[in-house]
């Protein structure tokens, strides 16, 4: 009998707090304020806290949470900002939305993230900041990366939008670059009813400019020193994240449980032949936001999960250096093989926290099954 395996299921997250979204929801209608306003200034607080970062600005979503930080850096034409060719397109996107040139460079494969010893080559005179992504709820290796920002005098924007929570050398996500940027997307491990994002900052200065950028660079009222963007975020879904934070660290230890589910029987059935699970090094606390395998026959291997019932998804089919938006910057197939070799071979399976031990063995049963067969 076939077993239905979501790739998330926001509804089994939701019924255990229904009634204080409700009530959150209700005071925010009751109040009649959905700028700005003490739910923002609230979540911002308790971010902070959460985080241990001394500014959070709650901005409209991750993708404006990535330009805002860029535009408060003041990147614009003519300028290069270097970040990773395998992850989500706003990464990419936003840079050139300012008309400043992305410069790609291609992954360590153990872990997806960007490939450090890569980044001093990629750097030039007009490299105006390096946009590290922590993929799939794993810090990327920030050592080397703030070295390298220091010496060369080039900040470092960190995109955590999938690593809230993470911890490397026990250091949270967001604190170690001079700006980071979150998401609350709904698939978030923190995800609002709509899209919802933040800026953090340990810089007074950058998180002043920040708070002027999302209301269109106007202070005081329609007196206008900059030019920013209508980057605010609503009070409604300000409420909600308040109250799904204080769950968040049990929803990351169900994501992690299920983690050590999977690798355990995937051992155990033999399957680490033919997928190569996450790692986690020693030093990191993964969130998994993804639990993404590698597997070379994997187009095969996704239809026979979903004629079994088992949802999976593809993060990224096609990196960003051979996007076609992108093919004016003049990369070529090949060029950066980890990430295309990624972009071949990666499978995202179920991970969310309220998954069953039942539902998991079912997931590698499925994929034992592929394996039998061929």
């Amino acid at each position: 009998m076939t077993t239905r395996v979501p790739l998330l299921d926001l509804k089994a997250q939701y019924e255990p707090i229904r009634e204080s979204i409700l009530a959150a929801v209700t005071r925010v209608c009751d109040s009649q304020r959905f700028i700005g306003g003490e739910e923002v200034e609230a979540l911002e607080r308790e971010l902070s806290a959460l985080l241990g970062v001394a500014h959070v600005v709650g901005v409209s979503s991750g993708t404006d949470a990535l330009l805002a930080a860029l535009m408060a850096l003041g990147v614009g034409p003519g300028d290069e900002v270097i970040t990773s060719t395998y992850t989500f397109f706003a990464t990419g996107g936003c840079i050139a939305r300012l008309g400043a040139r992305p410069v790609f460079v291609d992954i360590d494969p153990a872990t997806f993230n960007i490939d450090t010893g890569a980044l001093d080559a990629a750097c030039s005179p007009s490299t105006r900041a390096i946009i590290p992504v922590h993929l799939f709820g794993l810090i990327a290796d920030m050592d080397p990366i703030l070295e390298l920002g220091r010496l060369r005098g080039i900040p470092i924007v960190e995109d955590a939008a999938q690593a809230i929570g993470a911890r490397r050398n026990g250091r949270a996500a967001g604190t170690f670059g001079e700006l980071a940027c979150l998401s609350f997307f709904p698939s978030k491990n923190l995800g609002a009813f709509g899209d919802g994002g933040a800026v953090v900052t340990n810089d007074a200065g950058l998180a002043k400019k920040l708070r002027i950028l999302r209301n269109h660079g106007s202070e005081p009222k329609y007196f206008h020193k900059l030019v920013g963007g209508n980057f605010r975020l609503d009070a409604l879904q300000a409420a909600v994240l308040r109250v799904k934070a204080p769950h968040l660290s049990k929803w990351t230890e169900g994501r992690r449980r299920n983690a050590g589910t999977y690798r355990r029987l995937i051992q155990a059935a033999g399957l680490d032949r033919y997928l190569r699970v996450p790692i986690e090094p020693p030093n990191c606390f993964h969130i998994y936001n993804q639990f993404v395998v590698t597997v070379s026959d994997r187009d095969r291997l996704r239809a026979h999960l979903t004629a079994y019932g088992v949802d999976t998804e593809i993060y990224y089919p096609v990196p960003l250096h051979l996007q076609e938006c992108f093919a004016s910057l003049g990369y070529r197939a090949g060029q950066l093989p980890h990430a295309e070799a990624a972009a071949r071979e990666s499978l995202a399976l179920p991970i969310y926290g309220e998954l069953s031990d039942e539902q998991l063995r079912y997931v590698v049963c499925a994929t034992a099954e592929f394996f039998e067969k061929i």
